[in-house]
């Protein structure tokens, strides 16, 4: 009777053995976690999930690349197609520019997937101090992002001007005149105004004399890239050509201004701002927000402008 009373309290094995079991198992899973999500140094070896690739600037919807590195190699990729074009009398089809070869891109696409050359950490780290300018306060705003992506995009049109204005300077005096100057060859599809399809005249030589700032007859870079992009310019010239254009367009009865209704049919939605309080909802057809702006923009109170 007193062995068996002994027995009953003698503890069993085998929770022991569960809970023995159970640490290991949770040991041996977090000194897994450690061991594959802790930091390491770069290999020397593109990692086997990282697979970049630069974007060629033929794709529809081009975007600027973040990273100032990203975006040299990509006009690196982009001026060698162009070149290649250029060398055998090419263009790119219609308003797009030329695809990369895909053996043109094999060298950066090593390059950037290579983690020992290319580590994206150290590339952030880099870009941060550059982003965080106004103020420096170790803190990247919208309009800290919005300037950089801004002065990023900017590059990326003064570049493609460059080689745009290489290609029309015949003479290599580093400026364009009107006669060395051809339209793109997808504009001639349109009117025998030398016009676009909406009868503006951006290839006019009235456009082309609006751009040139100084009056010397000749586009330099600057003046060029006005004239190419002239929505982006800051000269007033060229703003007051693009102001005159806009109202021949629409001016229906030729007397030189735009009554309310030519503004509300034809300029309305070019030139309302979606953010602000005027840009109420139309859709009912109200024409109360048309009538707003056009009261705003009507100074002098003529009904006309």
């Amino acid at each position: 009777m007193a062995q068996s009373s002994a027995a009953a309290r003698k503890p069993s094995a085998a929770p022991t053995v569960v809970l023995t079991l159970v640490l290991a198992l949770a040991s041996a899973g977090l000194l897994f976690l450690l061991v594959h999500l802790s930091p390491s140094s770069p290999s020397a070896h593109p990692h086997p999930h990282r697979r970049l690739r630069l974007r060629g600037a033929h794709l529809r919807h081009h975007q600027i690349p973040f990273d100032p590195v990203i975006a040299d190699l990509e006009r690196r990729l982009d001026d060698r197609e162009w070149e290649r074009l250029a060398a055998a009398g090419l263009h790119a089809p219609g308003m797009e520019s030329a695809p990369v070869p895909e053996d043109l891109a094999d060298y950066e696409d090593e390059y950037i997937n290579d983690a020992a050359r290319f580590n994206m950490t150290l590339r952030v780290a880099a870009l941060f101090p550059k982003i965080d300018v106004d103020p420096a306060d170790d803190a990247v705003t919208g309009a800290e992002l919005a300037a950089w992506n801004l002065a990023s995009a900017r590059r990326e049109v003064l570049h493609r001007t460059a080689r745009e204005l290489d290609m029309h300077d015949r003479d290599h005096d580093g400026r364009v005149a009107f006669s060395e100057y051809e339209r793109p060859s997808w504009a001639w599809r349109f009117d025998d105004n030398n016009s676009t399809s909406d009868g503006m005249g951006w290839w006019k030589e009235g456009h082309f004399n609006a751009a040139d700032m100084d009056g010397d007859g000749f586009l330099n870079l600057t003046e060029f890239n006005d004239f190419l992009h002239p929505a982006d310019t800051t000269n007033l010239k060229l703003i007051h050509w693009l102001c005159k254009e806009e109202v021949r367009e629409r001016d229906k009865d030729n007397d030189g201004k735009l009554n309310f209704q030519e503004f509300y049919n034809g300029l309305f939605y070019s030139v309302r701002h979606y953010d602000d309080e005027t840009s109420t909802d139309d859709s009912n057809g109200s024409d109360a927000p048309a009538r707003k702006s056009f009261s705003q923009l009507d100074l002098d109170n003529d009904g006309l402008l």
